[in-house]
């Protein structure tokens, strides 16, 4: 009985199931290449909390002069009122004028009759030199009538100056805004007599906006004027801009025995920075070399962590391993791996493959502009 021979596959039928396969990995990447790119969340790395001194602030302007009369006397109007927004040169409010009217009635009286008394000068100087020239007087007595003119014209002029004076003062009965702004405070109430120089609004000039922050005597010595910090306004929680401490009191409030501060930042200017909103100052100590990311953003495989990075250049997902410090509530703290430059894409890591292209966006689903490190 001939025995039956066994079949075995031979070279050729392992050649076809190769270039099989690689017909399918050729379609899939054809796929991959047509479909639109899978949105994803990104963010930056932070510092992590542990290496961070935050500060409660609230958000000022950077220009706030206190307004005030250059006279004194009864406030007679009260134009605006806080909140109020003000163009330049517009009026605030206004003085009673009827004493200030007085006075420059009183001195423009005075000028008449110094002008007068000028007047009858210069005739008895001029009459008098027509009779020395005739050597009817002496020249003594010339010269007596020449220093009664030069007296009366030097009258005549310190009149003329004290009228420009108080003309000008019954002008200060009105208070006129010296920039556009906000009425941040006021300070006074139609009817209230105020002095010269007594702040009566305080004036929030348009322009950059601070967070002004109180800084106890323990960190005064790591908020120096340049320390670089990193600003979150309560309403955009999440999103930091960076800022740096602008200025630094250079002596304790005697009360509370803390130094305010005042830290400039730059928010978009598609971001509205409204005056008197609430805001985090973040000041970097300690080990700052630690970032951190969303716990979602980790994922783990064979016992390492790793996240994955988009290239800014192609918009595609590298896988990165990275070194875990520390796994907290919702963050976890890499030691190494990751630059504060990176993008990581913050969830579904177990959905996302090596080179996949995706489409940036935040949380509030805007597409985000990748920058590569400088």
């Amino acid at each position: 009985m001939a025995a039956h021979a066994r079949f075995s596959p031979g070279p050729a039928l392992g050649l076809a199931f190769g270039l099989a396969m690689l017909a399918l990995a050729g379609c899939a990447a054809d796929d991959d290449a047509g479909a639109p790119p899978r949105p994803a969340i990104v963010v930056q790395p932070q510092p992590a909390a542990a290496a961070l001194q935050i500060f409660s602030g609230e958000v000022r302007a950077r220009e706030e002069p206190a307004l005030s009369f250059r006279v004194g006397g009864k406030i007679a109007r009260r134009l605006v009122d806080a909140g109020s927004r003000v163009r330049e040169g517009e009026v605030l409010a206004e003085l009673d004028p009827r004493d200030l009217t007085l006075q420059a009635d009183a001195v423009r009286a005075q000028l008449s009759a110094a002008e007068a008394e000028l007047a009858l000068a210069r005739a008895e100087r001029d009459r008098y030199a027509e009779m020395l020239e005739r050597r009817l007087v002496s020249q003594s007595l010339f010269d007596a009538k020449q220093a009664t003119f030069a007296a009366a014209q030097a009258q005549a002029e310190s009149a003329r100056a004290q009228l420009a004076v108080t003309q000008n003062q019954r002008d200060y009965a009105q208070l006129h805004a010296p920039a556009a702004g906000v009425i941040a405070a006021r300070l006074a109430e139609a009817g209230q007599v105020v002095a010269a120089g007594q702040a009566v609004f305080t004036l929030a000039v348009d322009g950059a906006r601070e967070v002004a922050i109180s800084v106890p005597e323990t960190q005064v010595g790591r908020a120096a004027v340049g320390t670089p910090v990193a600003v979150e306004l309560w309403s955009r929680s999440g999103e930091r801009w960076p800022g740096a401490v602008r200025e630094l009191s250079p002596a304790a409030d005697p009360q509370a025995r803390t130094f305010a501060a005042r830290v400039a930042f730059n928010a978009p200017a598609s971001v509205p920075v409204d005056l008197g909103q609430s805001a985090r100052v973040y000041l970097v100590e300690g080990d700052a070399a630690r970032l951190s990311v969303p716990l979602s953003a980790v994922g783990g495989e064979a016992g390492e962590a790793f996240v994955w990075v988009l290239d800014p250049a192609t918009a595609r997902a590298i896988r990165r391993t990275v070194s875990v410090a520390a796994w907290g509530e919702r963050e976890a703290v890499v030691s190494d791996g990751l630059f504060t430059s990176d993008w990581v894409v913050s969830g579904g890591v177990h959905l996302i493959a090596e080179g996949q292209r995706l489409q940036p966006i935040d949380r509030d689903n805007r597409p985000v502009k990748l920058t590569a490190a400088p």
